[in-house]
């Protein structure tokens, strides 16, 4: 089968998106289908079924698709500002919502944002992690990363503005990685990196970079505001770094709804509380790892490729 597979990240880009669109290009290629992947469709290309990432940036692909060829498949894989936002205020994304066959979530609470006559449809894959890499953390101090393009959604800098609760004497190392898509977001980086010993921001990285520095931490904080089912959740978990993570469907999805080391978005002081509880309480510690450890098997590449195929084809004979 010929299939178009759209994403709004550019070629090269260090974006969840970009990553998922290759990942699962490769998997697409393995099971025998014929897959192109580009940020938008040409009307010209052979198509069989179109597999489009993000509602609305993608939406001028899958309406052109859609028009020239109405009864082909068009899986439409849904985003965390797709799922969280802009389904109920973009009218782009509403229409590229009626026009998809089928659709892609990416972590099983996603699934209660849809219409419930679209639940049907809808497909779960949780993204996965291939890394060989597993937890080794440094030995001096307690190291903390946030692995994150630095943007509203990510609210990057909560785990910064955890810093003053967090006493000197633990030993915290703050790492901040990710691109600056905002530029206030960026001054504010770079002034915490000059004010505060404890703070590093690294910048945006080559991926393998990333993970060493992830395999490298003692935990991992996501500290957003609104996720689809972050790919850096999957990869933490895929090492073994316990999460700390904000209360949000998009995480709860991935870690459990009893996952025992949330807080309430946007509260400083509650995520260092958390860190600090992490640092200090080797039991406590020891159960989170035991639980990422307990989620491994559910970011193998292989159930990813699983369940991709399983969305896309549902019985179909296309699936191999």
């Amino acid at each position: 089968m010929k299939i178009a597979l759209v994403t709004p990240a550019r070629a090269g880009a260090r974006s969840g998106n970009r990553h998922t669109a290759l990942r699962w290009a490769a998997f697409l290629r393995a099971a025998g289908h014929r897959v192109t992947v580009a940020q938008g469709w040409r009307a010209d290309a052979p198509t069989d079924m179109m597999l489009a990432l993000h509602a609305r940036r993608s939406h001028a692909s899958i309406r052109a698709f859609h028009s020239a060829h109405p009864s082909r498949p068009l899986v439409l894989a849904l985003t965390g500002t797709d799922i969280y936002r802009d389904v109920r205020s973009s009218p782009e994304a509403r229409a590229s919502l009626e026009m998809a066959s089928r659709f892609i979530v990416l972590q099983p609470e996603a699934l209660r944002e849809l219409p419930q006559r679209l639940r049907a449809r809808a497909g779960v894959v949780v993204q996965s992690s291939a890394t060989r890499l597993r937890h080794a953390p440094v030995r001096r101090g307690f190291r903390v990363c946030v692995i994150g393009h630095l943007r509203e959604e990510k609210d990057p800098l909560r785990a910064f503005a955890a810093l003053p609760y967090l006493p000197q004497h633990l030993g915290i190392e703050l790492l901040q990685l990710g691109e600056a898509l905002d530029p206030g977001l960026a001054r504010t980086a770079r002034s915490a990196t000059r004010a505060e010993p404890r703070y590093r921001w690294l910048g945006g990285l080559q991926h393998a970079r990333a993970l060493r520095w992830l395999a490298s931490s003692h935990a991992m904080v996501i500290s957003s505001t609104m996720e689809g089912g972050a790919n850096v959740v999957s990869e933490a978990i895929r090492i073994g770094v316990p999460v700390i993570a904000s209360r949000i469907p998009g995480n709860v999805g991935l870690l459990g709804a009893d996952y025992p080391a949330y807080y309430r978005t946007g509260n400083e002081r509650a995520l260092a509380s958390l860190i600090r509880r992490a640092a200090t309480d080797r039991r406590f510690y020891g159960g989170l790892k035991a639980r990422i450890a307990h989620l491994r098997s559910m970011v193998a590449p292989e159930s990813e490729a699983r369940m991709l195929l399983r969305a896309l084809f549902r019985g179909d004979r296309g699936s191999v």
